[in-house]
């Protein structure tokens, strides 16, 4: 079982966790890439981040 960092939240279901896309738009330009925060579903605390590949 995985626990929140900062609030010990238990943390089993996908409703446990946010995912927030961040993009990748800059300006004119757009990346190839898409950026993701996973956050505590209770108390928002950074628990993870990635990268995924293009649309």
């Amino acid at each position: 079982m995985v626990h929140c960092p900062e609030c010990d939240a238990t943390l089993e279901r996908q409703e446990d966790v946010e995912f927030a896309d961040m993009g990748a738009e800059t300006g004119f330009f757009k990346a190839s890439k898409r950026f993701y925060l996973v956050a505590c579903g209770d108390c928002g605390a950074a628990i993870g981040s990635g990268v995924a590949g293009a649309r």
